[in-house]
């Protein structure tokens, strides 16, 4: 039976999350990289979940977002190129609809290539007002945001 896929809207850190529950034990996720050909399979399982839930909630939390994006960069076009490519490019490919319901066949790099997109945005654009970024990388801004209309001169003053 075929698997639906992931929908889109659930990030790369709910994706980690999922990924890491579906392969309840990570000896099941590395006999599928090896099953694909990659080295060290073992190793690179726990690297791909632990890069996926702990990149992701970097960015969700809006935090080292440039530092965050590499590994999570390197992860998505490998499984673009190892994995998605040969699927073509839509993310939902309906299979057939039945009694049970619609079957999906394997996803294309649609949606890998969305994120990738998604985490060059972030890090040319910035993460906006509310990241976390603001106020760990750069937190002498943000107390002289706070202190500057104490420094500016009165008309009183001599």
């Amino acid at each position: 039976m075929v698997r639906d896929p992931a929908p889109p809207d659930r990030g790369l850190w709910l994706y980690g999350a999922r990924l890491r529950k579906d392969c309840a034990r990570t000896g099941e996720y590395a006999s599928i990289l090896h099953a694909l050909g990659v080295p060290v399979p073992d190793l690179l399982a726990w690297a791909t979940i632990l890069v996926e839930l702990f990149g992701g909630l970097a960015v969700f939390l809006g935090a080292f977002i440039p530092l965050a994006s590499i590994p999570m960069a390197i992860v998505l076009l490998v499984a673009i190129f190892t994995v998605h490519v040969p699927n073509g490019f839509s993310s939902i490919k309906l299979l057939s609809v039945d009694a049970a319901g619609a079957h999906f066949g394997q996803p294309g790099y649609e949606t890998a290539l969305l994120y990738l997109a998604a985490l060059i945005a972030l890090v040319l654009g910035g993460c906006g007002p509310l990241a976390m970024d603001r106020f760990l990388l750069h937190p002498r801004r943000r107390n002289d945001a706070v202190h500057a209309g104490s420094d500016v001169p009165t008309e009183s003053s001599p």
